[in-house]
């Protein structure tokens, strides 16, 4: 099949064509139709299989019959609402659309947070038929009044079980009350819960369920390897993959997916001190910081780059071959999200993952959620079982023996690693609790030798004896007027 055979107007096509495309994928094969019918669409594909275009085009041409060049913002309210869980995924979203939008004057607008939005506002009030938004910031231009929903008639939400894992699902709700009730609504996702259908049943009239693969699968041209590790070792791994195993069986940009934000940095900086051209990437950085560490990546400008899950979703890059989970997810779903940068459009990938002992449970979900066994992978030295996992071999340089140069090299790294996490912590503990002891252990061997007995009561033998001073009696001298104002020792007498 073409995309010809779909329907498509000659402006879409040519734009399809201009992008180097001439036959739909399957997802957009069922789908583009059914939405040019003005059906309502329940659609799971799994990631990378083009679901994108699969409702962009259709979209476009529903809206097509409102196209116009006149510079009157009252000639350009907004038709379509699209709404993406991350910055990312909206990015991406509004590229295809500026893409297959190209021969037709339709205008579109991307809206997300992390951003000044007065830009966006000024967008916004200039006309923009196609709104491609975050939950979060929508609603902040609707406080604002920014944003009008009235003449609505495509609603698309897109990754629709990440919003329910970001915890968005409110903020949809909030929206959807604001829509028109006549209206195309299309939901999308690349998995299904009881609550994502909860939620298809109150924004859905009577839907066409469109499902290309069974439910949470992964795309079959990627090759899944899971190589056991001892936890502190993971890093050395990873280096040790990256210069000798995946550079030389397939060199190519590497994502690498780290649980939380601090992670992503350090791992980030160690990269790039073992000379890895690497940057991280999570929600603590700026929207330029995101946008230009994506950049370098997309030009291969930087070789890795180290991600939280905030880019499992909206990350658009032709021909990534190799996603490593350096912390398995602790959602096996997300196991689905993340290898899904690879593989995608029918091209191989390579997903693999660094496995503790303590994560073995992690594991298990994964493979019975995408029913498959996952190959084990073994390299001397780094496994869980290593004699001095934990001791002399932790951080030893990649691809060295275990004899003295390398234990002296691992040494060095081991100190250095340790001076680094002290300070680290010493910067996170308050300024009080960084004081010296008042008495330090290495003085204790020049104090002089206590001469007598601790059982019995302490008598000063020493010849120049001091008298115990006694007490003073209490203060007779009058009081200042200043100290009684001050709270002093006691009223005048």
């Amino acid at each position: 099949m073409l995309f010809d055979d779909l329907g498509l107007m000659p402006e879409l096509l040519r734009a399809v064509k201009d992008a180097g495309y001439t036959s739909p994928t399957p997802i957009q094969a069922q789908a583009i139709p059914i939405i040019l019918a003005g059906k309502d669409v329940m659609g799971g594909a799994q990631t990378g299989t083009g679901k994108t275009a699969g409702f962009t085009l259709p979209l476009l041409q529903r809206l097509a019959r409102h196209a116009n060049a006149s510079p009157s913002p009252a000639r350009h309210p907004v038709r379509a609402l699209i709404l993406a869980p991350t910055r990312e995924l909206a990015m991406q979203v509004h590229e295809s659309v500026v893409t297959y939008s190209k021969h037709l004057p339709l205008r579109s607008v991307c809206i997300y947070g992390g951003v000044d939005i007065k830009p966006q506002i000024a967008e916004l009030r200039a006309g923009r038929e196609i709104v491609i938004a975050t939950p979060g910031r929508l609603l902040d231009h609707v406080e604002q009044k920014t944003v009008s929903f009235n003449f609505v008639e495509v609603l698309v939400l897109d990754e629709a079980d990440r919003m329910l894992d970001m915890g968005f699902i409110p903020d949809i709700k909030r929206i959807l009350a604001m829509l028109p009730t006549a209206r195309q609504s299309l939901l999308f996702s690349a998995t299904f819960s009881n609550e994502i259908k909860k939620l298809a049943d109150s924004m859905l009239k009577e839907p066409q369920l469109i499902e290309v693969a069974r439910r949470n699968a992964v795309s079959e041209t990627i090759t899944h390897r899971v190589y056991p590790v001892a936890s502190d070792l993971k890093r050395s791994l990873l280096v040790h993959l990256l210069t000798h195993q995946i550079g030389d069986r397939e060199p190519g940009q590497v994502l690498v997916f780290v649980g939380t934000k601090f992670g992503a940095s350090r791992l980030a900086v160690y990269l790039e001190r073992q000379g890895i051209a690497a940057d991280a990437i999570h929600g603590d950085k700026s929207q330029a910081q995101r946008t230009d560490a994506l950049e370098g990546f997309k030009s291969g400008k930087i070789r890795v780059l180290v991600a939280t899950d905030v880019a499992a979703r909206g990350l658009d890059i032709d021909d990534l071959p190799h996603v490593i989970n350096y912390e398995l997810p602790h959602t096996a779903e997300d196991y689905v999200h993340r290898i899904g940068r690879s593989g995608r459009a029918g091209k191989t990938g390579d997903a693999t993952s660094l496995v503790a002992p303590e994560e073995s449970g992690h594991l298990a979900e994964i493979e019975k959620l995408i029913k498959k066994q996952i190959e084990r992978h073994e390299i001397s030295g780094f496994d869980p079982g290593a004699p001095g996992a934990r001791s002399s071999e932790r951080d030893r340089p990649p691809g060295r023996s275990a004899g003295k140069s390398a234990g002296a090299g691992h040494r060095r790294e081991h100190e250095e690693h340790r001076r680094e996490k002290e300070r680290e912590v010493r910067q996170r503990e308050p300024a009080t609790s960084r004081l010296p002891p008042p008495h330090l252990p290495a003085a204790s061997a020049h104090l002089p030798k206590l001469d007598f007995d601790p059982n019995k009561p302490y008598q000063n033998k020493s010849e120049h004896h001091v008298q115990p001073v006694p007490e003073k009696p209490s203060p007779t001298r009058p009081q200042s007027p200043v100290a009684a104002l001050l709270g002093g020792m006691g009223k005048k007498p």
